[in-house]
């Protein structure tokens, strides 16, 4: 037996459990840490092969360090709806500020006042793929085409007019309108590309063979003087302006609009809808199959898309990672979708300061898709994943350690006693 052997023993006793108080100071001071993953300390034994001659030499015992990256925490509601959290498996993409990519799972982020940015409390910015120019391609493994989620890139938007409808019943009863008059007029108002309001006029026109003519005109360029018989827009020689789009329907017995109605000695074949260049340029399609002729008064309804300049005033996110910009009219778009990241093996991801993550050899390359997909989580907001360190064992196991390197250090002045009585025999 080395007595040599049995001090480097103790001082590897020593050092081991030095290693292990190491990483409950860690987890300890780390408990309140958002998506915080507990270390912890494992030992193996180091032996020196036996001889089988009686004598034995003592090994030592090495430490490898762990981290529960895979068990996830706590998730806790908060007041914030930028704070989100992965219930289930994944990880966020972040870049830290020098421009590389990490995964996290502190979902802690805020507006950064200088990079319209959302960063989290360690200044890692959220990365995402931009919904502006259409859906994305998806790299599966890799994160090169991924932006930072950026409410810049949203700003105050006008939506042109694309679509209208007229509903609702005409009067069966109606008197017939004469030559270039109408019977009723209504006006709808549309947009066009830079979101300014313009008025389409819609003139009803109904006619002696019991039928409809359904006129559109700019209700800007074609006034009609007032308290003057009810005709259509004429200019100021008194010419009759073309409309913007025009069509006549038949209606059935039922008071339905049918493809084919009377029209004069022969038959017609009427569309159910108008597709018109409105005032500002816009392609516009209105749709009229909603109108019936019916018994009773006018009862017309009418709409179009579109949407005046709103400013965005901030931002909500979907359980499936969708990041909307919500506007200021009540209106939102959909403008960015947050990625989640996995790996084959979590817990052989190497941490990073900022309790972020890199992959590695052993943790395996990074796949990436989005929430509810392939086994990932869903992204929830207006929460955050808490550490999943239990301060109550880790102070046992602080204590278990105090008593082991303890234990340890008597080993070691134990061996020193014998070596020193072991040289007295000299003297």
């Amino acid at each position: 037996m080395s007595l040599i052997g049995v001090l480097r023993s103790g001082v590897s006793g020593m050092n081991a459990q030095s290693n292990r108080i190491s990483t409950v100071a860690e987890n300890i001071q780390n408990s309140s840490t958002t998506g915080y993953k507990r270390a912890s300390t494992e030992f193996s034994s180091l032996l020196i092969a036996d001889s089988g001659t009686g004598n034995y030499n003592s090994g030592a015992v090495e430490t490898t360090v762990r981290r529960a990256v895979s068990e996830g925490g706590t998730i806790n509601a908060t007041t914030s709806k930028s704070d989100l959290a992965i219930d289930g498996n994944g990880f966020f993409v972040v870049k830290d500020p020098t421009g590389a990519p990490l995964l996290t799972r502190a979902g802690n982020f805020k507006i950064d006042a200088t990079t319209n940015t959302y960063t989290n409390a360690a200044g890692m910015t959220l990365m995402g793929y931009s919904l502006l120019n259409g859906t994305p391609s998806t790299t599966l493994n890799g994160v090169a085409d991924m932006v930072p989620i950026s409410l810049a890139a949203v700003n105050s938007r006008a939506t042109p007019t694309t679509a209208g409808s007229l509903s609702g019943k005409l009067p069966v009863d109606a008197t017939a309108a004469g030559a270039d008059q109408y019977s009723k007029k209504y006006s709808v108002v549309a947009y066009d590309n830079v979101g300014k309001a313009r008025t389409v006029d819609v003139y009803l026109a109904k006619n002696n063979d019991n039928t409809w003519t359904v006129s559109l005109y700019d209700g800007a360029a074609t006034p009609t003087p007032s308290g003057t018989a009810p005709r259509l827009p004429f200019d100021a020689s008194g010419a009759t302006i073309a409309p913007l789009a025009s069509t006549t329907l038949g209606f059935n017995a039922q008071g339905q609009i049918t493809g084919t109605g009377a029209k004069g000695s022969g038959t017609y074949t009427g569309p159910k809808s108008l597709t018109l260049t409105t005032p500002g340029g816009q392609s516009t399609t209105f749709d009229l199959s909603g109108l019936t002729q019916l018994a009773g008064d006018y009862a017309i309804t009418g709409k179009a898309n579109g949407q005046a300049p709103a400013a965005v005033t901030g931002t909500s996110f979907d359980a499936d990672g969708t990041v909307y910009a919500n506007f200021d009219d009540g209106t939102r778009l959909a403008a960015f979708k947050i990625p989640v990241a996995t790996v084959p093996s979590a817990d052989n991801l190497e941490p990073r300061s900022g309790n972020v993550y890199r992959p590695t050899v052993d943790s395996g390359a990074i796949q990436v898709g989005f929430a509810n997909e392939g086994g990932r989580g869903k992204i929830l907001s207006g929460s955050l994943e808490q550490s999943n360190v239990d301060v109550s064992t880790e102070l046992t196991a602080m204590i278990e350690s105090q008593s082991t390197f303890t234990a340890n250090s008597k080993v070691f002045t134990t061996g020193n006693e014998m070596l020193d009585t072991l040289m007295s025999l000299k003297r």
